[in-house]
């Protein structure tokens, strides 16, 4: 039965896949909820068209021009949304009073802060930005506690994950008898090519994945295998599960989403069809359940599922992700900001693929035991780290 009065959204980054996948879950639910407020970095155009579709209190743009736009356009056609600009406006539209719920689905370091501001006004936090916990593990988990907020994932993995522990499960596998978090992993599109060809990767071969439909950047980090790199340091805060319990999978069909493996010889996982809309769905409408849009799941047609380890050779970047949670301190925000500004030269043919890891493990060695016990020290490691992979990258031939 639905609620009396729908629940308030905001989605941070309403224009990226994941936002996207969220509004399409809102416009099956009408009565379910109401969207408060919507954010973009440039595409004004896109969130035009999205505040026009769903009237939104508040708009708010990453730069100043494009935000200049969409004022114009929603001017033009008689709309009430207000348009507000940059970092200020985003901690504002997901800590703001009148809002229940906050996707946060915002690719990057740039998500840090209005996540955050989420998390301590108390919010039901949707996490799809996994840079969250990957910068900031202890400081958000804190945030979340002191804040009294309600955090359920959205990554596929890490919403399986969730689905597969019993209810009330308070980040302490032993207690709980979990042996293994097993994250599944499609081994992306190049999970089977000849070493020898992954240095002449384009970035249009790199973005062609097999099963999921991903901005440009994820699909790099899938083809990579950073995205489960950083899903693993993710699951590290969200279960309370050490590194060493921790196991990747290869899984190419992507139908099981993720595994709980417990002491009893018990393995609990989660199915079905690769569509971002059932972990939104079950997250939005949490404890209860809602019809996502998404297409049964057809074990017949599937007829086999298969499973592999990671190779770490093919995927040294996994490896330097279980090397960072080790590590501990400034390393998880080292790898990340060293992999965003890697991916980032990648696709502008600055790099080769190769030069990805390359450019993290650079990164990594320089970053020695530094500690983040603030945001102004998680956000100094960043900068710091991003500093020193444009050096490296700048070393390095450009990718022809």
């Amino acid at each position: 039965m639905a609620e009396s009065a729908p629940r308030r959204l905001t989605v941070l980054g309403a224009t990226g896949s994941i936002g996207q996948s969220t509004l399409d879950v809102v416009a099956r639910h009408p009565d379910r909820f109401e969207v408060h407020a919507l954010s973009a970095h440039r595409q004004h155009d896109k969130l035009l068209a999205l505040c026009l579709q769903f009237a939104p209190r508040y708009a708010v743009m990453g730069e100043a021009s494009a935000a200049e736009a969409l004022a114009s356009g929603l001017r033009a056609a008689g709309s009430a949304t207000e348009v507000l600009c940059g970092e200020a406006a985003l901690e504002q539209i997901a800590a703001a009073d009148a809002v229940d719920v906050v996707m946060a689905a915002i690719v990057g370091a740039a998500g840090l802060r209005p996540t955050l501001a989420a998390a301590r006004a108390g919010k039901k936090v949707l996490l799809a930005n996994k840079e969250a916990l990957v910068l900031s593990g202890q400081l958000f988990m804190d945030a979340v506690r002191s804040g009294g907020a309600t955090l359920l994932p959205i990554d596929s993995e890490h919403n399986a994950i969730f689905q597969a522990l019993p209810a009330g499960y308070a980040r302490d596998p032993a207690a709980a008898g979990v042996r293994r978090v097993l994250l599944t992993a499609s081994g992306g599109p190049f999970r089977t090519a000849p070493l020898a060809s992954l240095a002449a990767v384009t970035p249009e071969q790199a973005c062609a994945h097999p099963n999921w439909v991903m901005g440009r950047k994820i699909s790099v980090d899938s083809a990579t295998m950073m995205n489960k790199g950083l899903e693993v340091i993710e699951a590290h805060w969200l279960f309370g599960a050490a590194a060493d319990i921790i196991e990747v999978v290869v899984h190419p069909q992507s139908v099981i989403h993720s595994m709980v493996d417990y002491t009893d010889g018990s393995v609990i996982a989660q199915l079905g069809n690769p569509d971002m809309r059932t972990p939104i769905a079950h997250a939005m409408a949490w404890p209860e359940r809602i019809d996502a849009g998404v297409r049964p799941l057809d074990l017949f047609a599937i007829a086999r599922l298969d499973f592999e380890r990671p190779d770490l050779e093919r995927f040294p970047c996994l490896r330097l992700a279980f090397e960072a949670l080790r590590a501990g301190g400034a390393a998880p925000a080292v790898l990340n900001a060293a992999n965003e500004e890697a991916v980032a030269a990648f696709l502008a043919h600055r790099i080769g693929f190769l030069d990805i890891p390359a450019v993290i493990e650079a990164c990594l060695e320089r970053s020695g035991s530094q500690t983040v016990d603030s945001l102004d020290a998680v956000l100094a490691a960043d900068a710091c780290a991003r500093d020193w992979a444009r050096a490296e990258i700048s070393r390095r031939p450009l990718s022809r």
